[in-house]
């Protein structure tokens, strides 16, 4: 038989949202040992509570047992919290947020090497090349727990004698600390408030000086690139001990520069419209690996399309880059295995595969050699492993919104057993997705949460609105003083626009908007301060903003500032702003069923802001549903609340639309 007819929305599927939440992991990070060449990841595993295992990848073997959760809260996001250096692990264990040391084939109980009972976080670990027992770091110390009050500098930990000593202090925050080869000189990224690092990331160079106690100091601290609120910078790696290697959108856009005989100068002849790397929400972003041992030749990724691609970059300067073919559409976490043998390493996805482990050389020919170090898991259901003709593929799409672009992408209804509905004309429901951040950008990869509804008949759209990250500084400053306006209209205004000539892909009655933290609250806003509140016929809030005023109060430190450009003043200048944007304050306008989705310990949107907005809503007879997952920060971590939240979702969906009898 051949697929058949049925309403759109109401198609059977083999996604289930046990079969893509059980056993499923993710790979939060790749780790090369830089003496051995030995290439490990960091695996999130919602099946255990959502910890984080430190794995040896080629073996698939787990360094830390059970018990071990190899995550820091530095910046409450994380990143960057183990490296693997000469055989030895160095971690942040979450639970006491002390540094740990493993021998990697001891088999033993990793012990700490930083002192017990201090509020101390760390991340960005990195061995000194003179004297490998002591380890640069980054040092969150929360002895006053107040955001205001967190002080962030870089340290030195001794790992024989478990002490920590200031390194670099002054910074409201530091990242990526990285000696060069010989030991001699240290680079690093810092910035201050009220810039995010994206806006004002300073790349400074110092010289390492080494004491009469063997502890080091930093001298000559020489600022090379960036400038407050102007131009961001970051992302340093040496190429040599002379060339230092970073990021700079100097341009407009995020393109590769060097530093070299006192001067900083971009790698390209011309700059390039694309962004070689994405903001830095997350301390272990590394957009780029140097290729060779004399270091002339560098992997970059850049952002064309809303999709990863390669270049070869000449890190010498002067030369255009080279784009390689390459077959995946997210590429990060890219780190050197071995200069002498032109290899990298990077995690990878697909339109229609999840993460991998990617090994890859350079070849005579000056290309790229492929080779899978470990494989994309496959989503089985019933025994059975999910086809890949289940999976509707991305259409990024640019609109035109009154001569400016509006990025999005569309993934349209998909199922191999279904050739379309058996009603005639009729245009499939759509659900509205709105990243977070708002500083961030929604990737081409496999999800297959969003599959969980194409395959059932549903449109799903992402919306990169104006302010998303990837598209150049110009576009991440379009929600500069305007958000809750720029990103709520685009919101509005996209599937608007898809459901009309020429395109008339989607219902526009049946449209669903959803988000998660800042998508949130551009969800909670379109519902309640849009220029129009009611175009959307039902909406889901994950741990999303409903008083700014709130948020820019209780906050963690590393957004805690993050408003005064966005709504153009801190709460005290401009108050009134807050108010004004702020859904809380307008929620008698809700009258789009609403469900609210919401973590017990989220520290970055505290659950007050949830349940505030719905007790408004439920008082004034509304229609709304709260569900509070325990023991979930901002955003879920453990299988059984990640399938909960699938399955609550696509019903709230369905009862609304009346999809399901």
């Amino acid at each position: 038989m051949g697929p058949s007819k049925a309403p759109y929305g109401t198609w059977a599927s083999p996604i289930s949202a046990e079969s893509i939440t059980k056993g499923s992991i993710g790979i939060a990070d790749v780790i090369v040992d830089r003496v051995t060449s030995e290439v490990y990841h960091l695996e999130s595993r919602p099946s255990e509570a959502g910890r984080n295992v430190l794995v040896h990848t080629t073996s698939n073997r787990d360094i830390v047992g059970a018990g071990w959760n190899v995550r820091t809260m530095v910046q409450e996001y994380g990143g960057a919290p183990a490296i693997v250096h000469d055989g030895k692990a160095y971690f942040s264990h979450l639970k006491d947020g002390r540094v740990h040391r493993v021998g990697v084939n001891d088999g033993a109980d990793p012990e700490p090497v930083t002192p017990e009972d201090k509020p101390y976080r760390y991340a960005c670990l990195e061995p000194y090349p003179g004297d490998p027992h002591l380890l640069v770091s980054v040092l969150e110390d929360h002895t006053i727990d107040l955001p205001a009050e967190i002080v962030t500098t870089l340290v030195i930990i001794n790992i024989t004698k478990k002490t920590i000593h200031p390194l670099v202090s002054g910074a409201d925050f530091y990242a990526i600390p990285k000696f060069s080869p010989n030991g001699k000189r240290i680079a690093w990224v810092q910035w201050f408030h009220p810039d995010m690092p994206w806006e004002g990331g300073e790349v400074h160079i110092g010289d390492v000086v080494v004491g009469a106690d063997g502890t080091l100091a930093v001298a000559n601290d020489t600022l090379i690139a960036g400038e407050r609120e102007k131009t961001g910078a970051g992302y340093p790696a040496w190429a040599s001990d002379d060339r230092l290697i970073f990021t700079s959108d100097e341009s407009g856009f995020v393109n590769p520069w060097k530093f070299e005989d006192g001067k900083a100068t971009p790698l390209l002849p011309e700059p390039i419209p694309e962004d070689f790397g994405h903001a830095f929400w997350l301390l272990h972003f590394s957009p780029y690996a140097i290729l060779d041992k004399e270091g002339r030749t560098g992997l970059f990724t850049g952002l064309k399309e809303g999709r990863d691609v390669i270049y070869l970059v000449d890190l010498t300067g002067g030369a255009p880059p080279k784009l390689i073919e390459n077959p995946y559409v997210i590429t990060e976490s890219i780190h050197t295995v071995s200069r002498d043998r032109q290899e990298i390493v990077f995690a990878a996805q697909k339109i229609d595969e999840k993460d991998s482990i990617v090994r890859c050389s350079l070849t005579s020919l000056g290309g790229l050699e492929f080779n899978i170090l470990k494989p994309a898991l496959a989503v089985v259901a019933d025994g059975i492993p999910l086809p890949s003709n289940i999976i509707s593929t991305p259409q990024p799409i640019t609109l035109d919104v009154s001569g400016s672009p509006l990025h999005v992408v569309y993934y349209p209804p998909h199922n191999p057993d279904y050739s379309g509905s058996d009603i005639e004309g009729e245009k499939p429901p759509c659900v509205v997705n709105v990243h977070g951040g708002p500083t961030g950008f929604t990737t081409q990869g496999l999800t297959w949460g969003k599959q969980f509804f194409t395959s059932r008949g549903w449109g799903w759209l992402d919306v990169n609105y104006g302010g998303s990250s990837g598209f150049g500084r110009k576009y991440i400053e379009r929600l500069s003083t305007k958000w809750g306006i720029v990103d709520v209209e685009d919101c509005v205004l996209a599937p608007q626009r898809l459901a009309a000539a020429p395109y008339n892909l989607i219902d526009p009655k049946r449209l669903i908007i959803r988000g998660g933290s800042a998508g949130g609250f551009t969800t909670l806003a379109a519902l309640s301060i849009a220029s129009d509140v009611n175009v959307f016929a039902a909406a889901t809030s994950l741990y999303g903003v409903s008083d700014l005023a709130k948020l820019a109060e209780f906050t963690h430190k590393f957004e805690s500032r993050y408003l005064d450009h966005l709504m153009g003043g801190a709460l005290q200048e401009v108050h009134e702003v807050y108010k004004d944007r702020s859904p809380i304050f307008h929620a008698e306008k809700i009258v789009t069923p609403l469900l609210i989705l919401q973590g017990e310990i989220d520290m970055v949107v505290p659950k007050d802001q949830a349940e505030s907005i719905y007790k408004i809503i439920k008082e004034r007879g509304g229609v709304v549903e709260y569900k509070l997952y325990p023991g979930e920060g901002h955003g879920w971590r453990q299988e059984a609340n990640m399938r909960d939240a699938y399955e609550r979702e696509l019903a709230f969906y369905e009862r609304v639309l009346g999809l399901k009898n």
